[in-house]
């Protein structure tokens, strides 16, 4: 008999100071029930442990492009949470602009029908310019959960929450 499938939550990671602690999201998702698979912007590279990630997940990180023909290294996704979300992140994606293989899979996300939950991390400065305010209320009316941006505590599981238990 076969073991029944997980639902697959990407876990998409922004260049920020906090990103070194996606671990603790990912181990949280996981005791939720998802098998988890991570897409990080090119920049988020410097900022997270690879093969710590690709340990706990058992997935390759992806940050880049597969050329054709290249075989998919996740499954499709049943959600996506993006966290953390930098200023540039929300305010590209809710343009529509997808030059990065991340920002491209939120852009698909939309089209796809599934569940995505944001939580931001910016500087209070950054929060305060009218085209993040702009983004976020582009981003709910495309159905994206987002979690409230509070200075200085960046909470991980904050975002699962807005997702509700697996699948």
């Amino acid at each position: 008999m076969r073991a029944e499938k997980k639902p697959v939550l990407y876990v998409v990671v922004c260049a920020a100071g906090v990103a070194g602690g996606v671990g603790e999201l990912i181990a949280a998702a996981q005791d939720r029930g998802w098998d988890v698979g991570v897409v990080a912007t090119p920049l988020a590279m410097g900022f997270i442990d690879e093969e710590a990630i690709v340990e706990q997940t058992g997935y390759p990180i992806r940050s880049a492009w597969r050329k054709p023909g290249d075989p998919r290294p996740l499954p499709d996704p049943d959600a996506v949470v993006v966290a953390p979300a930098t200023f540039n992140t929300v305010n590209k994606w809710a343009a529509g602009i997808s030059d990065t293989l991340a920002l491209g899979i939120l852009c698909e996300s939309y089209g796809w029908g599934i569940p995505v939950a944001v939580q931001p991390c910016l500087s209070t400065a950054q929060a305060a310019h009218p085209a993040y305010e702009e983004s976020l209320a582009r981003l709910r009316a495309m159905g994206v959960r987002i979690a409230e941006f509070v200075p200085g505590a960046y909470s991980w599981t904050r975002v699962l929450d807005l997702l509700g238990e697996s699948g």
